[in-house]
C-alpha cells in the first residue's frame, strides 16, 4: 500500500517520480500492487491483456486514486485498465505507466553534449505504436522543473493524470500516452524548482498548432524526408541566375472568405504567377506559428510548425510541391535572433531564463521588445540548427533566408554604452552566435543543394565566405548598402543627381567582396516610406520612367535580385499586411507595363549569362562610363568569362540624348539594343534604337577611353541593354 507522504504529493501533482509509484509495481515482500491516479473515475478493473479476464478491482483510496494487490501474479504482466467514469460512459485502457522510457540513453547523451542537431525526432510529439497500443511519446526539455506533465484534450487538461518521466542525464521529461492521436491538443504543465505552477505552455518542437488567439500545440505527424529535386542544385549555385520574388502568404492575395488563403489556394495561383513572370524563387516571410499577425512573422514561437493561418501543414507541402512543378526554388524567412515574450512560448521556459540569455543585458531586444537566444547553450543551439534542418530535409525547400543576423553579430546592437556585456575577449562581437551561424550553415550546406541567405547590414567580414576560409558560410548576402545608396539616389529630382552620382556607382567598390543579393525587400516599403513608386520623383510620368530605370540599373548591376510582391506592379501604395495586393492596378496600362518590364527583365537575366554567371566576380563587370556626372549617366558591360557580353546604359535624367557616342569593347562587329525600359510596350516615349537585324555598326570612333564606339539614342529616364550580333 503507498504511504500516505506519497500519495499526498501525487495527488497534489507534486510527486518527483510518478513512475515509481504508479503503475505496476512490487512491494518488498514480493506481492504485486498496482496504482492508477485516474480523476474523475468511480470504478477501476484490472484485466489480464491477452484474455481480456478481470483480474481485480481497485479499491478508491481517496477521490481519482486507485490501487489494489494483484493476486496470484509474481511478475510483471500485461494489462489494461477497465474504468467507468463518474460522468459517464467507460473504457479499457493501456496504463501510460506501464511503460519504459521511451528515449534512449545515447540519443539523450547526444542531446546533453551538443551532438543531436535533429532533435526534432527525440522531442516534441511522435505517433508510436507499442505492441497493439497506438499513443503518443511526449518529451520535453526542462531541467530545472520539479515536475512536468503533459495537458491536453486526451486528459481533459488535468496535470495530475500524465506527469512525465525525469531523464536526469539530459534534463527531458518523457512519457508515452495510450490512446492519445493525432490531431489532440497538447501543452506542458510545469512546476518550477520553487515549486509554483507555470503558465501552461506550447510545445517548443510542436509540429502544428491553433490558430491564433488559441495556443495550444496539436499532435501531427512527423513529415517524410523529402530532399531537394536533384535541378533545384544548379539552380541555387552561384553561377546560376537568381531573382527571388518575396512574397508575405498572408497579403499576396486574400483567401476567398476574405482573411488568409489557404496553402491550396496559394498553390493554385503563386507558383504559376512568380514562374510566368520570370523569378526564379519565391521567398516567404516567416510562415513559422507566431502569435502576432502584425509582426509579419518575425516574432515567432513556432520554430518547427507551418502557421495554422493557412491550413494544415500538409497544405503546406502541395505548396511546396507546386513551387518545384514550376521550376522555383522556394526560401523560407527563418528568425533564429530572438522570440516573444508570450507566456505560453519559450520564455522562463521550466522557471529559469533557459532558451534566452539570463541578464537582460544579453537576453533582450530593446528595440522589439523580445527575447534573445542564448546562442552559447549547447541544447538552444541543437534547438535552432535542428529547426533549419527540419525545413529543409523534412519540407524540401531550398533554402532560408536568416533575418536579423547583424542582432547576431553584435552584443551592443542597439544598445547604448554601459547596456551591454562584452564577450570573454572584451569584445562587442557575440562570439556564441558567430559559431552558432558557422556550425548551422555547415549543417545546412551538407544537404545537396540547399542554400542560406543573411540579412545582414553591417561591413562584418566574410558573411559569405566559407566557414573553412573564416566565414559565416552562408551562400549569399543581402547588399543592404546598395539598396539603401541607390534608393537614395533615386529620391532626388534629377535636376540634383549630378550631385549624388557617387551614390550608383559605390557599390562597384566592394561589390565582390560578398555573393551579394540586391533586395527591394518588404522594409522599403512600409513605416510611412511609401511604395516604390511613391518614392520616385517628379510628375506621374517620372515616377513610372525613374522606376523602369531603376529596376534597369538593379537587373544589370552585378549581384542576383529580390523584390517584394506589389513592386513588379508598381504598387501605388505602401504595403499593407492586413489587405491583399491592388490587384486592380492591373487594368492601368502604366502598372501592366512594369510588370511586364520585370517579366522581361528576368527573362533578359536568365537568357544573357554574362547578366549573371559572374555576378560575384569582379571578371563579369567592367565600367565603360562611371564619372559623367554632369549629365547622370552610367554605363558598364557585363562578361560570363567565355568571350559573351551585355551593355548596359543609364540614363538618369529626363533629357533624351541623340546621337550619342558609346565606348564598346573590342572583338564585336554589331549591337543590337535587346531591352529599353523606356518602350511604349512598358509604358514608355518609345524613344530607342530600333531592331533592324543589322543592329548598330561598331565605329572606329574612340569614345570613354575606348577606340570603339557606337551612336546611340539614350531615352529619357531609361536603362538599356545591348547584346552583341
Amino acid at each position: 500500500m503507498l504511504n500516505d507522504a506519497d500519495l499526498d504529493a501525487l495527488l497534489a501533482g507534486r510527486h518527483a517520480d510518478p513512475f515509481s509509484r504508479l503503475g505496476l509495481h512490487a512491494d518488498d515482500d514480493g506481492r504485486l500492487w498496482v496504482r492508477a491516479l485516474l480523476p474523475g473515475a468511480a470504478e477501476v478493473a484490472l484485466l489480464d491483456a491477452g484474455s481480456g479476464k478481470r483480474i481485480v478491482e481497485l479499491g478508491q483510496r481517496r477521490a481519482g486514486f486507485f490501487e489494489a494487490q494483484v493476486p496470484r501474479r509474481k511478475h510483471r504482466f500485461d494489462y489494461r485498465l477497465a474504468v467507468n467514469w463518474a460522468g459517464g460512459g467507460e473504457g479499457v485502457y493501456a496504463d501510460p505507466y506501464a511503460f519504459y522510457p521511451q528515449l534512449g540513453d545515447e540519443e539523450l547523451q547526444a542531446f546533453a553534449e551538443g551532438r543531436n542537431f535533429r532533435p526534432w525526432l527525440s522531442l516534441g510529439a511522435h505517433l508510436v505504436t507499442h505492441g497493439d497500443v497506438s499513443g503518443v511519446r511526449f518529451a520535453t526539455w526542462a531541467p530545472n522543473a520539479r515536475r512536468v506533465s503533459v495537458v491536453g484534450s486526451f486528459n481533459n487538461w488535468d496535470g495530475r493524470r500524465h506527469p512525465m518521466r525525469l531523464r536526469h542525464q539530459a534534463g527531458v521529461w518523457e512519457i508515452f500516452v495510450p490512446h492519445a492521436a493525432e490531431g489532440d491538443l497538447y501543452k506542458f504543465e510545469i512546476v518550477n524548482g520553487n515549486g509554483a505552477l507555470l503558465p501552461l505552455k506550447a510545445d517548443p518542437y510542436a509540429r502544428r498548432a491553433q490558430l491564433r488567439p488559441e495556443t495550444a500545440s496539436i499532435v501531427a505527424p512527423l513529415p517524410e524526408p523529402t530532399p531537394l529535386p536533384r535541378q533545384r542544385e544548379r539552380a541555387n549555385r552561384r553561377e546560376s541566375a537568381i531573382s527571388v520574388y518575396e512574397v508575405h502568404a498572408a497579403s499576396w492575395r486574400r483567401g476567398v472568405a476574405g482573411d488568409f488563403p489557404t496553402w491550396d489556394e496559394l498553390a493554385e495561383q503563386l507558383p504559376a504567377y512568380a514562374a510566368d513572370l520570370g523569378f526564379t524563387h519565391v521567398q516567404l516571410m516567416p510562415i513559422s506559428e507566431h502569435p502576432f499577425d502584425g509582426s509579419w512573422g518575425y516574432q515567432t514561437l513556432g520554430m518547427y510548425a507551418p502557421s495554422a493561418r493557412f491550413g494544415p501543414p500538409e497544405g503546406f507541402a502541395r505548396f511546396v510541391k507546386a513551387c518545384h512543378d514550376q521550376g522555383l526554388g522556394l526560401l523560407l524567412d527563418w528568425v533564429p535572433a530572438h522570440f516573444p515574450v508570450d507566456t505560453h512560448g519559450l520564455a522562463e521556459f521550466d522557471g529559469t531564463r533557459l532558451y534566452e540569455y539570463a541578464d537582460p543585458k544579453e537576453g533582450f531586444h530593446r528595440d522589439w521588445n523580445t527575447l534573445i537566444y542564448n546562442f552559447g547553450r549547447t541544447e538552444v543551439r541543437e534547438f535552432l540548427i535542428g529547426s533549419a534542418l527540419y525545413w529543409i530535409e523534412r519540407w524540401g525547400v531550398d533554402g532560408l533566408r536568416v533575418d536579423a543576423v547583424a542582432s547576431m553579430l553584435y552584443r551592443d546592437y542597439s544598445r547604448p554604452e554601459g547596456q551591454w556585456i562584452p564577450n570573454i575577449r572584451g569584445g562587442r562581437e557575440n562570439l556564441e552566435a558567430i559559431s552558432l551561424l558557422r556550425e548551422m550553415n555547415e549543417h545546412v550546406g551538407e544537404v545537396e543543394g540547399a542554400i542560406s541567405v543573411a540579412e545582414e547590414s553591417t561591413s562584418f567580414p566574410g558573411v559569405s565566405a566559407p566557414t573553412y576560409a573564416g566565414g559565416l558560410g552562408f551562400h549569399y548576402k543581402w547588399n543592404m548598402g546598395w539598396m539603401n545608396d541607390t534608393l537614395r539616389y533615386m529620391a532626388e529630382d534629377p535636376i540634383n543627381r549630378r550631385w549624388h552620382h557617387d551614390k550608383m556607382t559605390f557599390g562597384l567598390i566592394y561589390a565582390f567582396s560578398e555573393n551579394f543579393m540586391l533586395p527591394i525587400s518588404h522594409d522599403e516599403v512600409v513605416h510611412g516610406k511609401g511604395s516604390m513608386l511613391a518614392r520616385m520623383p517628379g510628375d506621374d510620368w517620372q515616377k513610372f520612367a525613374n522606376l523602369r530605370a531603376y529596376y534597369g540599373f538593379m537587373w544589370g548591376h552585378p549581384g542576383k535580385k529580390l523584390l517584394f510582391m506589389g513592386q513588379e506592379f508598381a504598387q501605388a501604395q505602401e504595403w499593407n499586411h492586413a489587405e491583399g495586393l491592388p490587384w486592380g492596378l492591373l487594368e492601368d496600362d502604366r502598372h501592366a507595363g512594369v510588370q511586364r518590364l520585370v517579366r522581361d527583365l528576368n527573362k533578359l537575366y536568365r537568357e544573357q549569362s554574362a547578366l549573371h554567371r559572374l555576378d560575384c566576380e569582379s571578371g563579369g563587370f567592367e565600367w565603360i562610363s562611371s564619372h559623367d556626372a554632369e549629365h547622370s549617366i552610367y554605363a558598364w558591360a557585363r562578361r560570363d568569362g567565355t568571350g559573351r557580353m551585355v551593355i548596359v546604359v543609364c540614363n538618369m535624367t529626363p533629357v533624351p540624348r541623340e546621337g550619342y557616342s558609346l565606348g564598346v569593347p573590342d572583338g564585336v562587329t554589331a549591337w543590337r539594343e535587346a531591352l529599353n525600359t523606356d518602350s511604349a510596350y512598358y509604358g514608355g516615349s518609345n524613344m530607342g534604337n530600333g531592331v533592324a537585324a543589322a543592329g548598330l555598326p561598331v565605329q572606329a570612333q574612340p569614345a570613354h577611353g575606348r577606340r570603339l564606339s557606337i551612336t546611340i539614342n539614350l531615352p529619357p529616364l531609361a536603362t538599356l541593354f545591348f547584346v552583341p550580333i
